[in-house]
């Protein structure tokens, strides 16, 4: 079953970092691990901007502004909408699903990433996510 999914680019009040969720998991005996955009599924009757809102409440712990519509691009799951989003309160710190799930084989970390580490090969992140960083560093928004 398809489902789409909403994440927010969460900047530093500088605009010289951004908070990504790590992400380190076993699969098929193998260690992977990546960088990720926040966010997660779309619930039934939830609009794409509650959805935003609230997976990043769920995962970070913060409550955020949306900033501005990004765009969105096709998966295999479905829809990914991103949004660039400003925090209002709180301070990023693990919680949800992958505060609730994390362990050895499956951890979870959010991590604070200046921008011109981004691009270093060492980093595990979609080239697709990078696109979705710079256009919020522009502000670059897009109309829903």
């Amino acid at each position: 079953m398809k489902r789409d999914t909403a994440r927010a680019i969460i900047l530093t009040e500088d605009e010289k970092s951004i908070y990504l969720l790590y992400r380190k998991k076993k699969e098929n005996n193998k260690l992977i691990s990546y960088y990720a955009i926040p966010g997660g599924m779309i619930e039934k009757n939830e609009t794409v901007e509650e959805a935003v809102k609230r997976e990043i409440k769920e995962e970070f712990s913060v409550e955020v502004k949306l900033q501005g519509y990004l765009g969105k691009n096709k998966t295999k799951q479905g829809i990914d909408y991103h949004y660039h989003a400003k925090i209002i309160s709180g301070v990023p710190k693990l919680g949800g699903e992958e505060k609730e799930n994390n362990n050895e084989d499956n951890y979870y970390e959010i991590r604070k990433v200046t921008l011109k580490d981004l691009n270093k090969e060492n980093m595990n992140i979609l080239p697709i996510n990078i696109e979705y960083i710079e256009k919020a560093l522009k502000k670059d928004y897009k109309k829903i």
